[in-house]
């Protein structure tokens, strides 16, 4: 039961959890890989100590901003469905909205101006902690 709305319709809940399963598996491949890479790289360039962290920051800060985009891409995609949530703001959300949720998600910042409502809101909890994961991996990476 769903309080007074009723039964739930799996279905879209489903889609849902598959979406988001499928998103956090290819966002933690990308970044195993960009790490994984980043890793032989760095052995192999001959560059000044600073110059081999500022690769390394910039290198993982792009990685990041694609692992936002492909939930952003993730958002927008489940909202054109309505019966699977929706992002609802003070004004119509469009692709760009879907990244900055995404973004305001993968950070943990939480802001609020932009809610999730209905199924969509397991990934936006989801997002939460795979961002988390994945700036603590990055985190650790950078300083071994």
């Amino acid at each position: 039961m769903n309080g007074v709305q009723g039964t739930i319709t799996w279905g879209p809940h489903l889609v849902v959890v598959g979406v988001t399963t499928a998103i956090v598996v290819a966002c933690v491949v990308l970044h195993y890989e960009a790490l994984s890479w980043l890793t032989k790289l760095l052995k192999r360039v001959h560059l000044p100590a600073r110059s081999r962290i500022l690769l390394l920051i910039f290198s993982i800060l792009l990685v990041h901003i694609a692992e936002i985009w492909v939930f952003g891409l993730g958002y927008f995609g489940l909202i054109q469905d309505a019966t699977r949530g929706a992002l609802v703001a003070m004004h119509p959300i469009g692709l760009f909205d879907s990244v900055y949720f995404s973004a305001v998600c993968f950070t943990t910042l939480g802001l609020g101006d932009v809610v999730p409502v209905g199924a969509i809101r397991f990934m936006a909890g989801t997002q939460t902690l795979c961002g988390f994961v994945l700036i603590t991996w990055s985190g650790s990476f950078t300083f071994v």
